[in-house]
């Protein structure tokens, strides 16, 4: 324990301190800050500005247990000085390392103020500039105790100078006098800041507040291993395996024993970790992808969810990782790599709820503070500090929501993170994708956080520049799950030198640390090469050996032995309040704010909002017009109950889209439940609470207008109580969808389990199969089915009170002889002798429904919704947020190296393939790029030979109500065998300038002159050019090899031969160092290759096809480890030397890879160049132009690419310098630059012809040739799904039987005639699952496409649509014949060689069909499998997304299947729709084909309550009576007791079909005509994606005039040109 001092003797020491030493302190500090500029100064920087605002901040009093002068000690109850944030010395020399604490040793003297001076004049004279943290002594309140300040020392700053002090903002203004404030920070400064900061952290603050007295600070783990399971590579997965599965199993237990049927192996993913964090330090983890680092971050985090085992201790304050995760878990943040966030939340209202939702209870806010004050004073401090206050009223966006940028967002996310005060921070490489200066912005942003609250931090960062390294105080290094070294930053280069590596110039800390851990990357100093660790086990071995690793176990026993009395401490501050903190807010109001921002989310897309809406209230007028005017008649029965259950099926079926919407916002839910702001369950509840309104809206619309179209009963109490019904039905949906949503993992499962509940919600509603005729197996369904209930209710409350007068067809007999009392009606519930039908005995004759259950019925829905609304609160509290789990490497079967092979068959853990030693020995070494292997294969790459040139490029796109200019005047070149580099800031139009200058423009307007050996670009331009996409998009089930030759196959010319092809291809793998994996699928990241090795294949995809002119590349760095960086940098260096023309976007390059390029085009915000030029030696030439210009000067320790993006005050919104873009073109190498392209272009232009160059074709191959590949490859795709076939196939399994099971030994009644009718129904409504199930195929197929082959011109869309669309045929038609088996026939012999008596004992819908009719219905079933596959994707084809397609799919199919003859028959149809509407229908024709041969020459016989009863009139037989009405309108007479007469309206199954309009003569035509909509389906795809891809622009520009002069324009100029 530190030596203590008594509160009186510090508090005497501190009113030592007067006004004057205070600022002479200060002054002495930010002097010397001031003379030491450079990397090594941040972090010292940003510990001395935030030194004082902690020594007024922690801990309930301004006095501190501190050493005495005497070395006494005296107990006291305060917190250590580290915890207070109150160092007392300032050491000279080398900083101490991390065991020292900053504190002084047992028995050492205070260090006063003036030897603090004397310590910082030391300091002054080291030679190396590096200096000590600047810890001030901690003062009074200023606000009530502090000495006034002397204001005459210095201006008094604004409130933005003091946050841009604050949090350290670099701006270039300090290079010119008087832009801003002087750097000597004095005393009022120094005093203001303070009073700013502890507004929010201060002592006022902390000193009031339970919460902070009671927090679980310093983070402590001891021997930490965790395990998980796998082997960390697989075989691809294809639809053979479930058939081949058994047979492998057995081959593989009679060859290799036990073993092979074990479970999968459990492989080590971190072992035995020890360490600590304490409070106010940083961690930095570095290591290669898959070394263990985000395991490291989420385990540390308590994140402990997906793995097998997790072993040793993780402490936190004291308290034990269990502990904390019961009752402390809001202490704890783990901060994923993507920034999640609502995109239609603006940055105030995302800032503002997670303050709401952490804002602390009375007891721990200041004295008359409300939560509302709370919020806006926190909302005020981080936006200012993260420099987010001008993007509060922007939503955050995504990719289809214009936001924020992406440096914004990150900064969003640290202030979200930074709400939370949590103790424990982990953060997993949120660098990814930003540029240097950004990067460097956002880990100074949590340096400044870890300093004002005091907390523990850990980072991983995979790109760490030497400025940003120095930021951090430890750094862990990890490979393979071990470590390497763990300690202070400033010892881990020596440590590793130690050990024989050599660090080469200019290479950062961070890039040399991660260097060791590759062996061909890493350089050996000279008489080590025997000596150094060669694998992670003996590098283990090593730090456990070494001093590093018992420095840091005594670090952690002197913080455990200072985390005992912190942890009594807290124990006797802990109150009821405090005794969890689990969640800030009692749930009740955590309920409230989610419903505010459920509502603010749902406005701020106000546009699928009111389009939801208006689609809703379009369909309520086209169903209202089906139904217009029902008549109070027997002709009205039937379709009344039809508009009855189209309300509630309609309302059902937009709940689905419930679905999407899950799954779309649970990342964000997740992450704000490991940030405790709220209770899943409460956001549940508050989901429900949105529904309430929206619901009602909607139901509204569609009622109302539809209530009153169609004629329903017009009394105030049965329309309110319609619409209560309805209103309820629909909650009820949305909650049971949104339940399945929560209880599932993926949409995919989700679907599949709709798939079957949507059949059984329709069917057993009890409108398409009247409750008494369901077979007791499924007929419980209907006391589950909460539809059912509302179905009930609703036609009780419309027929309770209904008199329905029979008419014909219903009224029987008819004819002149016929009168009233010796007629009746064949409605169910008729009286004999009666034309008049009470609507109450209709419905509990038909239906066995009654008006008493219609409350009751309300109570049980409202039941049904409540218990949905819970099942959904339990499946979301289930989830699990940021699950771990080990990366596996997937191979084809037959193609993984013999290596892993091995390893799978013996269940031995698999390493990495891009360490281990491959395996044919063609793995080239990085050490020697010069070797004679490689340089061979160098040679084989093709040259480029042309010279691109590009001048006055200007682009302009249509913003809001203007224009917006994103490239101004820009002018450059690039040539062969030499390496571009194009740089600016983040928003500087970098990808921008790439997309323009390789034609992949296709929104606003581009002018300007792009020139290929000053001829205008050929038609084979961008077929001609590589271009290495950022994203990384390929097809996820291909292999390395098979995506290469796909490129080759079709991008090299056609004269070339296929073997030669590739055999290129292999020269490529071995080029790119991916022999080892040339077998694998490229997958997905965690299943499938890793960043590193999709980056390479992104290349060697562009490669492969023989570039003829040159190659993009944009950001082929970003998001790798530095490494990685340098591999792929050292690659395309070898590749410029070849020959190859590149040009590069970079972010974040060190030093080492900046030196790779030979030339810069640098641009500044606004698209404008700020330099275009070689760069030199050293980068000379560039540093000789800005500092000639007036920049600062160039350090010769510092990073040329950071310095010149901060020289231009890139990413800075202060900067006020000069402008460098109108330096540049006012400058001497802007004319240098000009006249040597016009040199270049006359020069080349009477050069000999290249016929590369002028090859005019768009597509290399021919049209058969690309049709031929894609389709190859989408089947291969197909099988390699099986996820996907197999959902498929199940689906129609389980969907058929399930239809197959309702009608099962369908009879020959009446109602079984119309059973018949709705079972093809119930075949047609498998649709819409069936189809949101292929829709992401196509939109995946089609994005992959559009993202980078369409724009590279590999083949045309007519390829991409006949590759989407012919995999499907083929499994189609074998999921409809598994349909047709289950649903017709359930036999497995055909059914053409059944006998006759087979066929009537078959149970199915078949029973007693004819082969013929049989064979029928398979043809038009399979005709029906065309079709949902053709109407999926054409509503695909012109939908941008996947969200939209889905909720696009019902409200087609509805209207689709409204108009087909069974929701209302054909007679009943109004004459409008009846004319037209009813013909243009595909479902007419094919409803009629299946209902036609479905019962045709069935007889009919009535069962006993289906009879219509009337006496004979005197004198005449029931026969007699009824001959002529009979002859006329079809059915029969049989006299029944007491000599009634009982008639049936149908004799047989024709004449049944003849009420709908379809007859049995019509098949073939119904089948011709159907087929035609099937071609039109397919043609539709063509046409809608041709539209989507381009066509509705050359339409546009058809009709447009300015648009053709332009075109003309251009064409002259290019023929003038040539």
């Amino acid at each position: 324990m530190w030596p203590r001092a008594s509160a009186n003797s510090f508090h005497h020491r501190n009113m030592a301190h007067d006004s004057t030493a205070d600022s002479d302190l200060l002054e002495a500090a930010y002097t010397h800050h001031e003379t030491h500029s450079g990397q090594t100064m941040r972090r010292n920087e940003f510990r001395a500005t935030s030194s004082h605002i902690q020594g007024t901040s922690y801990g309930s009093d301004q006095s501190a247990s501190l050493p005495s002068a005497s070395g006494s000690q005296t107990s006291s109850n305060e917190p250590p000085p580290y915890y207070l944030g109150l160092p007392t010395m300032a050491v000279s020399g080398p900083r101490p390392d991390s065991s020292s604490n900053y504190l002084p040793t047992p028995g050492q003297d205070v260090t006063t103020s003036r030897s603090l001076e004397s310590d910082m004049e030391a300091e002054d004279d080291d030679v190396d500039g590096k200096f000590q943290p600047i810890k001030t002594a901690a003062a009074k309140d200023t606000t009530d105790q502090r000495p006034k300040l002397q204001s005459k020392r210095s201006s008094r700053m604004t409130e933005d100078d003091l946050f841009r002090v604050l949090s350290r903002r670099k701006t270039n203004t300090s290079d010119h006098p008087g832009s801003e404030m002087s750097p000597a920070v004095t005393q009022e400064e120094q005093a203001e800041i303070e009073r700013l900061m502890s507004r929010m952290f201060g002592a006022n603050r902390r000193a009031q507040s339970e919460e902070e007295k009671t927090r679980h600070v310093g983070l402590v783990f001891k021997n930490l291993t965790v395990k998980g399971m796998g082997l960390g590579a697989a075989l691809q997965p294809t639809l053979s395996d479930p058939f081949l599965g058994l047979p492998r199993l057995l081959s593989k237990l009679f060859t290799k024993g036990k073993s092979a049927s074990g479970k999968p192996p459990v492989r080590t993913i971190l072992n035995d970790f020890t360490g600590c964090v304490k409070p106010g330090e940083m961690l930095l983890v570095l290591g290669r992808p898959g070394a263990g680092c985000s395991t490291f971050l989420k385990v540390l985090s308590n994140q402990r969810f997906g793995y097998e085992s997790i072993k040793g201790d993780v402490t936190y304050g004291g308290t034990d990782a269990k502990e904390m995760a019961k009752n402390y878990r809001g202490e704890i943040v783990y901060n994923p790599e993507d920034d999640l966030h609502y995109a239609t939340l603006s940055v105030k209202n995302t800032l503002s709820f997670a303050l709401k939702t952490r804002t602390p209870g009375k007891a721990s806010r200041n004295e008359g503070e409300s939560r509302l004050d709370y919020v806006r004073e926190f909302l005020r401090v981080v936006s200012k500090l993260f420099w987010i206050e001008h993007t509060l009223g922007t939503k955050v966006g995504n990719e289809f929501v214009r936001g924020v940028s992406g440096g914004e967002k990150k900064r969003v996310s640290i202030a979200e993170a930074m709400i939370t005060r949590a103790s424990t921070q982990c953060w997993d490489n949120s660098t990814k994708g930003l540029d240097a200066s950004t990067a460097l912005e956002y880990v100074e942003s949590l340096r400044t956080l870890t300093n004002m609250t005091h907390i523990s931090t850990s980072v991983a960062l995979y790109q760490a520049g030497e400025s940003l390294y120095d930021l951090f105080d430890k750094v862990v290094l990890i490979d393979e799950g071990r470590c390497l070294y763990y300690g202070s930053t400033e010892n881990a280069a020596a440590y590793f030198e130690g050990l024989g590596f050599e660090r080469p110039a200019r290479w950062t800390t961070a890039d040399f640390l991660t260097s060791v851990t590759d062996p061909h990357e890493r350089k050996i100093r000279e008489g080590y090469e025997d000596r150094i660790p060669r694998s992670a086990e003996h590098f283990e071995d090593a730090y456990r050996k070494s001093g590093a690793f018992e420095a840091t176990k005594n670090d952690v026993r002197g913080f455990e032995q200072e985390l005992e009395s912190l942890r009594k401490e807290r124990l006797e501050n802990r109150s009821k309040a405090t005794k969890q903190k689990n969640y800030t807010l009692p749930f009740h109001k955590q309920v409230w704010e989610c419903t505010i921002r459920q509502f603010r989310i749902m406005f701020g897309d106000q546009l699928t909002l009111y389009g939801k809406w208006g689609g809703i209230l379009f369909q309520a007028l086209i169903v209202g017009s089906l139904f217009y005017n029902l008549p109070q008649t027997s002709a009205g029965v039937f379709p009344r109950g039809g508009v009855i259950f189209f309300l509630l099926l309609f309302n059902a079926l937009l709940a689905l889209a419930e679905l999407t919407d899950a799954f779309s916002s649970r990342p964000i839910m997740l992450k704000h439940k490991a940030f405790s702001f709220y209770r899943p369950s409460a956001y549940a509840i508050a989901q429900t609470v949105v529904d309430l309104p929206l619901v009602l809206v909607q139901v509204l619309l569609f009622d109302i207008v539809i209530y009153f179209m169609s004629g329903l009963a017009r009394t105030p109490s049965q329309f309110f109580i319609s619409i209560l019904i309805l209103f309820m039905q629909t909650l009820s949906m949305y909650s049971f969808f949104r339940a399945i949503g929560s209880l599932v993992g993926s949409l995919d499962i989700a679907t599949r389990i709709t798939g079957v509940a949507v059949q059984a919600l329709i069917v057993y509603t009890g409108y398409l199969i009247p409750p008494q005729k369901m077979h007791p197996w499924f007929k419980w369904l209907i006391w589950i089915n909460p539809v059912q209930y509302g179905f009930e209710a609703l036609m009780a409350n419309e027929f309770y009170n209904l008199n329905i007068e029979c008419v014909p067809p219903n009224l029987v007999p008819q004819g002149p002889t016929a009168s009233a009392q010796y007629q009746s009606c064949t409605l169910q519930g008729s009286q004999q002798g009666s034309t008049i039908v009470q609507g109450s005995q209709y419905i509990k004759t038909a239906f066995t429904y009654e008006r008493a259950h219609l409350w009751r019925n309300f109570g049980i829905i409202t039941a049904f919704w409540i218990f949905f609304v819970m099942l959904t609160m339990l499946g979301m509290e289930l989830q699990k947020p940021n699950a771990g789990g080990g990366a596996v490497t997937i191979f084809k079967r037959g193609q993984a190296p013999k290596s892993v092979e091995k390893a799978m068959d013996s269940g031995d853990t698999i390493k990495d393939e891009e360490k281990a030693e491959p395996v044919d020995g063609n793995k080239l070494s990085s050490e020697d790029s010069s070797g004679s292997d490689e340089g061979d294969l160098v040679k084989g790459v093709a040259r480029n030979e042309s010279i691109f040139t590009y001048q006055n490029v200007n682009y302009t796109i249509p913003y809001e109500k203007g224009e917006r200019q994103l490239l101004k005047d820009v002018q450059g070149y690039v040539r062969p065998g030499k390496l571009t580099a194009l740089m600016g800031a983040s928003g500087a139009g970098k990808s921008t300038l790439l997309n323009t200058l390789a034609q992949r423009i296709n929104f606003g307007v581009v002018t300007g002159d792009f020139l290929v050996d000053g001829r205008p670009l050929p038609k084979s331009f961008q077929r001609a050019t590589g271009f290495a996409e950022q994203m990384d998009v390929h097809e996820p089930t291909a292999t390395v090899r098979e995506a290469l030759r796909f490129s080759a196959r079709l991008r090299q010319p056609k004269e070339v031969p296929i073997e030669e092809k590739y055999e290129y291809c292999e020269r490529i793998i071995d080029l790119l160092e991916m022999r080892s994996i040339a077998g694998a699928t490229i997958g997905k990241i965690g299943e499938g290759l890793n960043q590193e090795q999709r980056k390479r294949v992104t290349i060697g995809v562009e490669l492969a096809s023989k570039p003829e002119l040159l190659l993009f590349l944009d950001e082929p760095t970003s998001g790798l480890d530095s490494g990685a960086a340098f591999n792929i940098v050292r690659f395309l260096r070898k590749l410029a030397d070849s020959g190859q023309a590149l040009l590069v976007t970079i972010h974040q390059p060190s030093s080492v890879l900046f030196e790779h390029f030979d030339e810069l085009l640098l641009l500044k915000s606004g698209g404008r160049i700020v330099y275009h030029g070689p760069l030199g030696k050293d980068s000379r030439q560039l540093i000789n132009y800005f500092e000639g210009n007036g920049a600062k000067k160039c350090e010769p320790s510092a990073n040329p690419a950071e310095y010149m993006l901060e020289a231009i005050g890139a990413g800075d919104p202060n900067y006020k310098g000069q402008d460098w873009g109108d330096v540049w073109a006012s400058s001497p190498e802007h004319q240098a630059r000009a006249q040597e392209i016009q040199d270049l272009i006359a020069e080349r232009r009477n050069a000999p012809t290249n016929s590369k160059t002028d090859d005019n074709r768009e597509f290399a191959m021919p049209l058969g040739t690309q049709v031929y590949a894609v389709v190859k490859r989408s089947f291969v795709s197909y099988w390699r799904t099986p996820d996907y076939m197999l959902g498929k196939f199940i689906l129609h399994i389980f969907t058929g039987l399930f239809n197959s099971f309702t009608f099962y030994h369908v009879g020959d009644t009446q109602v079984d005639m119309q059973s018949r009718l709705f079972s093809v129904f119930m075949t047609l409504t498998i649709s819409p699952p069936l189809i949101q199930q292929l829709q992401p195929k196509f939109l995946n197929f089609r994005n992959i496409y559009q993202s980078r082959e369409a724009n590279s011109k590999i083949y045309s869309w007519v390829a991409l649509v006949t590759g989407a669309i012919l995999p499907e045929i083929p499994y189609s038609i074998v999921a409809g014949t598994l349909y047709f088996v289950c649903w017709w026939c359930q036999s497995t012999s055909p059914f053409f060689l059944q006998s006759s008596a087979d066929r009537q004992a078959v149970p199915a819908l078949g029973r007693g069909a004819t082969p013929f009719s049989s064979a029928y219905t398979w043809m038009l079933l399979m005709l029906f499998e065309l079709y949902y596959v053709g109407f999926g994707q054409a509503i695909a084809a012109f939908a941008p997304n996947e969200l939209l397609a889905s909720i696009l799919v019902p409200l087609f199919f509805l209207f689709v299947v409204s108009f087909c003859g069974v929701v209302v028959p054909f007679a009943g149809l109004p004459t409008f729709w009846r004319s037209w509407m009813y013909y243009t229908t595909p479902f007419t024709y094919l409803l009629s084909g299946f209902v036609s041969a479905a019962v045709h020459d069935r007889p009919v016989m009535c069962d006993d309550n289906e009879f219509a009863r009337f006496p004979p009139p005197p004198n005449e037989t029931c026969d007699s009576y009824t001959q002529q009405f009979i002859a006329q309108a079809g059915g029969y007479v049989q006299t029944g007791v007491n000599g009634i007469c009982e008639f049936c309206q149908y004799r047989n199954g024709d004449e049944y079909a003849r009420g709908f309009n379809i007859y049995y003569s019509q098949k073939w035509r119904d089948y011709g005509i159907f087929f035609a909509f099937c071609g039109f389906n397919f043609a539709f795809v063509f046409f809608a994606s041709w539209l989507f891809l381009g066509g509705t622009k050359t339409i546009k520009n058809m009709f447009h005039a300015k648009a053709r002069k332009q075109q003309k324009e251009l064409q002259e100029k290019r023929t003038e040109k040539a």
